[in-house]
């Protein structure tokens, strides 16, 4: 039993990690299960970089920039892309119009990014648990998806960056099988805005949000920053989300579902 015991904790500690840009940012995916292939990393990175190459509006020759020029019908785009707007047409009616895929940007282009990032995640995380992945991290430039657990008897501990000291933290929150998005002014500008106003709405420096799936914890973060103060409020009442947000003046808000996680 002893001999046994040992195995299952070296094999549930061990690390296999690769990080790669991606995006505009840096993601990186952290594996703890010996007994699946190394390959199953690889096939997720490709994915991710698919998913990029489709709906980058940076990218001149991408599904989603022509989409929006009219260079392309929605019926001629993969199946994905109806998919990923389906999802913003909810969240527009879900924020009463705070989001706004045609209006993400100012320039007024079709920009679902503010969804495609937490959406595309969540689509590695499924390829890796179909390999047999059980525990297991995805940090997407600081947004992770966490899932199973590091070693045995312990959770993902996962810092949120003081927005005004990169060096230091505002909190360290400990998880198993959530997700953890954060959104903020303080790395890219101002470039959340409220589509109701067409301007990044002032009183929050940062905002974070856990739930089940990153695909809805970070639209909730991106959402509920472009609110400002009340934005906290309306992340938290979505169901299985907790938030937990930095005003400008550096008061902190947040639930008390994450008050639960605080370490």
């Amino acid at each position: 039993m002893l001999n046994r015991m040992e195995t299952l904790v070296e094999a549930h500690a061990a690390r296999r990690v690769r990080v790669e840009p991606l995006m505009g940012t840096v993601f990186s995916i952290d594996l703890r299960d010996l007994d699946v292939p190394q390959a199953a990393i690889a096939d997720a990175f490709s994915l991710l970089k698919e998913v990029d190459r489709r709906f980058s509006p940076f990218l001149a020759d991408s599904e989603i920039t022509r989409l929006g020029e009219g260079r392309l019908t929605l019926d001629e785009c993969h199946p994905d892309v109806g998919d990923v707007l389906s999802l913003c047409e909810k969240l527009r009616r879900l924020s009463g119009g705070a989001f706004n895929a045609w209006r993400f940007r100012r320039d007024g282009r079709l920009d679902p990014s503010g969804v495609v990032k937490g959406w595309a995640v969540d689509q590695a995380g499924r390829l890796l648990e179909q390999a047999g992945a059980r525990n297991f991290c995805i940090n997407a430039g600081g947004d992770v998806l966490a899932r199973g657990q590091p070693s045995p008897q312990t959770g993902w501990r996962i810092g949120i960056r003081n927005p005004e000291d990169a060096k230091t933290l505002a909190a360290v929150i400990e998880v198993a099988d959530l997700a953890v998005a954060t959104s903020g002014s303080y790395e890219r500008g101002a470039h959340i805005i409220d589509a109701r106003t067409g301007a990044p709405a002032p009183g929050l420096s940062s905002l974070t949000v856990v739930g089940p799936t990153m695909t809805w914890a970070d639209a909730y973060a991106t959402i509920g920053f472009a609110m400002g103060p009340a934005g906290v409020k309306w992340a938290s009442s979505q169901t299985g989300h907790a938030a937990y947000g930095v005003g400008s003046d550096g008061r902190v808000l947040y639930d008390a579902a994450f008050a639960r996680l605080l370490v």
